[in-house]
């Protein structure tokens, strides 16, 4: 299972946003809604051994307690188009369901939790994107868990969590995160590995 983890730092985490407002009323949803995109899509098919995890935190504003996580499932998901309307009423539906402790199922393929990064990290090994790591290309093994960010840096906080974690680059330049997933992806698929 290949899984890629998004920090939405200003993603909104209740489902009362319009899906004509994503970037600026939703907090940037538009840029989460193009990485579910990116973390499934190929031409006439889904990746089905693929998650994608969306970190809802609610802007600078927001308690930190409120922050929720979206799992998304290649194996299970159903209803989802190539276009970021389509991932973004899924997410607005997933976050009718009241998040609790442990993931619930919100729609098929999806769930939902009252959690962040950190819970996240205990769960599962991942590596961090990060234009100084090393480079995908040349790595002989490439780990199956990525963390990136949206289109803001990485908090203190976050980069207190992560600090210790392995770090891969895409390339010489900064990417955005739906780009970079495609990148990886594209990675896995040139050594013949599943995803």
């Amino acid at each position: 299972m290949i899984r890629f983890a998004v920090i939405g730092h200003k993603a909104v985490t209740t489902p009362d946003f319009s899906l004509n407002d994503m970037p600026g009323g939703a907090g940037r949803m538009d840029v989460l809604c193009r990485c579910i995109n990116a973390s499934f899509f190929l031409s006439h098919d889904l990746r089905r051994n693929t998650e994608c995890y969306l970190i809802l935190k609610g802007g600078e504003q927001a308690d930190p307690e409120n922050t929720v996580t979206l799992r998304f499932s290649g194996e299970k998901i159903k209803s989802l188009n190539p276009d970021e309307r389509s991932a973004g009423a899924l997410i607005k539906k997933a976050l009718v369901t009241i998040p609790e402790e442990e993931y619930q199922r919100a729609a098929p393929g999806i769930s939902i939790r009252k959690s962040g990064l950190s819970k996240l990290l205990q769960e599962h090994p991942f590596a961090v994107l990060d234009e100084n790591g090393e480079d995908i290309r040349t790595a002989k093994i490439l780990p199956e868990n990525f963390i990136l960010s949206d289109h803001q840096n990485f908090t203190e906080e976050e980069m207190d969590l992560i600090k210790d974690l392995p770090k891969y680059s895409v390339g010489p330049r900064v990417l955005h995160a739906d780009h970079t997933i495609t990148v990886i992806l594209n990675e896995f698929d040139r050594r013949g590995e599943q995803a």
